[in-house]
């Protein structure tokens, strides 16, 4: 009783009594039914605009109709397996995974399960989290509607007209998932992209013969109380979850104005959402460009949307303040530092959920050239790394030569240091959370040679899976780096919780003559004892690739110190990792079979070396043999 006690002060400590008090009143309200008041079923259906106004007085968008103006036609074979694919019910989850869905796909229906959901039920009686129905992002993923990009981009290349299957696909969706009820209507960020997504398909079918009056009421219709529910549901993500979500949500309400213009309420909500966003982006987006999420999936989704966001801002002619345009450019020199030149991809570090909502190109999803690229040629015109897909957004982007990575990049705010030694990469994690972390993973360490990811973050495979496997891919034992008596840093609570957070924690980055020089500490594994701390050396000499790495674990009494290494298997025979104690004695390491997921509900064998010691001190050398 005494430790839950402990516990629920901690969380109100981290998270504040306005969190508290606001996921209280959430619960009362949602179980007094007073949601289904302010979230109503079967609305009256209401004509804003005809199908011909629109089309002659349709708002400011990327582009208009098919012509997508200088973007060379070009018949990629991977497109076109991906869209006959579709054509045979076979879609891409967490754009990985292939899973055949069938042509009558129920969209109520979880694919991973079979569960089946009840679109009779008011969304707010829908259990997001449930051992019997599965992963609900399983249910959610098609819904979003991000595979139509997929359709529109072959429609363009092979010149074959596609838009009564994407009008047939919306269509559907709407028939059989009625407003405001069943599992579809349970997250604003899911409605809020499909409402995304399905403009872009409106913009670019808007001339077609299959775009029918009828049809387009009934899409405005659904569109409406789309947006209805995100604003009058926007708190939930701005208190309680306060992550991407706020992002998603309050840039669709920014965007209902530019977009609706003919609708009710869209100026008032244009006007909250414009103010909104400004703040998530201040808040979320650290002064150094990084993300309050740790993570570089979900970094990745807040460039996508400062794309939409800040190109359909110029193009009504409008601006953000200038913190938006600030935290733009600081995204992109964090995340260009962390990118592995060679393949492009960057660390597979935080959570990854699989989300690439506007997929522009037939790029594996953990290359970020692109998505990065786009949102530079929104800023100033520009890219670096020859991709197309700004052409979508109605830039004509020049072409300039990349910027080289500088050879050491701190970024305190949230904690990461990187060297990059030509094309070797060292990507280190030492940081204090002020704002809620989502894996326990400090200290970790990342080595990528030649664009090959020798010692690797495992990933995080899915959020609603085992306990043991949300504690692998989420805790210490999934990272390299060090744990005491197998606990993590902090203490995982259900969900998305965390108690006794890391709240100190300092690092150095440093280059002396030819040689990158590392040294951080961090206070954590409370729940053991006070001021236990583990610090982390690396050093490595330049143009060699040998690293040198000492841990020392201080006040950490009579428990057992275990120290982890992931190893690509596939390179397994070219990682040589050897650890003495602080005595210089030889420790035999325990060679195990785990797991690596770098996509998300994907789950690959991998290696992981563990070295276990009753004393304070680890002496690693690891060599890459090339």
């Amino acid at each position: 009783m005494i430790q839950k006690i402990k516990k629920i002060a901690n969380l109100i400590s981290n998270m504040g009594m306005r969190y508290l008090f606001f996921r209280i009143f959430y619960t009362i309200k949602t179980k007094l039914g007073w949601q289904k008041k302010a979230f109503p079923i079967q609305p009256e259906k209401t004509e804003y605009i005809t199908l011909a106004s629109w089309r002659n007085n349709v708002p400011p968008f990327f582009f208009y109709g098919k012509e997508i103006p200088n973007l060379a036609k070009q018949k990629e074979e991977a497109l076109k397996e991906t869209f006959e694919d579709i054509q045979k019910g076979i879609f891409t989850f967490f754009n990985k995974t292939k899973i055949k869905l069938g042509k009558d796909y129920n969209w109520l229906v979880n694919p991973s399960t079979g569960y089946r959901y009840n679109s009779n039920k008011h969304w707010s009686e829908i259990q997001d989290l449930s051992k019997e129905a599965g992963d609900i992002k399983y249910v959610w993923e098609k819904a979003r509607f991000s595979f139509i990009y997929d359709i529109i981009r072959y429609d363009f290349h092979f010149e074959e007209d596609q838009s009564e299957f994407v009008f047939k696909e919306i269509e559907d969706f709407i028939e059989n998932n009625p407003i405001n009820q069943g599992p579809n209507y349970k997250c604003s960020q899911e409605i809020s992209l499909r409402v995304m997504n399905w403009t872009f398909a409106l913009y670019y079918y808007k001339d077609s013969s299959n775009l029918t009056d009828s049809l387009f009421q009934k899409i405005m219709h659904a569109i409406y109380w789309q947006l209805h529910h995100v604003y009058h549901n926007i708190h939930f993500s701005r208190i309680t979850v306060r992550n991407n979500h706020a992002i998603t949500e309050t840039l669709m309400l920014y965007l209902s104005a530019k977009l609706f213009p003919f609708m009710p309420n869209v100026k008032k909500w244009s006007n909250q959402g414009k103010k909104w966003f400004e703040q998530e982006i201040a808040y979320q987006i650290y002064e150094d460009g990084t993300f309050l999420q740790f993570s570089m999936n979900y970094h990745r989704v807040a460039v996508q949307l400062l794309t939409w966001g800040i190109q359909l801002a110029k193009l009504n002619n409008e601006k953000f303040s200038e913190v938006v345009y600030n935290r733009a450019q600081k995204s992109l020199d964090f995340l260009d530092a962390c990118m592995d030149p060679i393949s492009g991809q960057l660390p597979n570090y935080g959570s990854n959920d699989g989300a690439l909502f506007f997929k522009l190109t037939s790029d594996d999803y953990r290359v970020y050239r692109s998505q990065l690229d786009d949102l530079r040629a929104i800023l100033y015109g520009y890219t670096y790394y020859h991709s197309k897909s700004a052409f979508w957004y109605g830039i004509q982007p020049i072409q300039k030569t990349a910027k080289p990575i500088p050879e050491i990049s701190s970024f305190d705010k949230s904690g990461y240091y990187i060297f990059q030694d030509n094309n070797v990469k060292t990507f280190i994690r030492c940081g204090a959370y002020k704002d809620r972390p989502f894996q326990s993973d400090n200290l970790h360490l990342d080595i990528w040679a030649n664009g090959i990811n020798y010692l690797r973050d495992s990933g995080s495979y899915k959020y609603n899976t085992s306990k043991e496997e949300v504690g692998y891919f989420n805790g210490c034992e999934g990272h390299n780096t060090v744990s005491i008596s197998k606990t993590d840093q902090m203490v995982k609570g259900g969900r998305f919780i965390w108690y006794y957070w890391v709240k100190k924690a300092k690092a150095i980055l440093q280059k002396e003559t030819h040689t990158y020089n590392f040294e951080g500490t961090i206070h954590a594994f409370k729940q053991l004892g006070d001021n236990i701390q583990h610090t982390r050396k690396v050093q490595k000499q330049q143009g060699e690739n040998n690293w040198k790495i000492t841990d020392i674990i201080q006040n950490k009494g009579n428990y057992t110190m275990y120290q982890y290494w992931h190893v690509h298997p596939e390179y397994k025979h070219d990682v040589e990792i050897i650890t003495t104690d602080e005595n210089n004695q030889p420790i035999t390491p325990l060679i195990e079979e785990k797991w690596f997921s770098g996509y998300y509900g994907v789950k690959e064998k991998s290696i992981r070396l563990t070295f276990a010691s009753e004393k304070n001190v680890f002496n690693t050398t690891i060599r890459i043999k090339q």
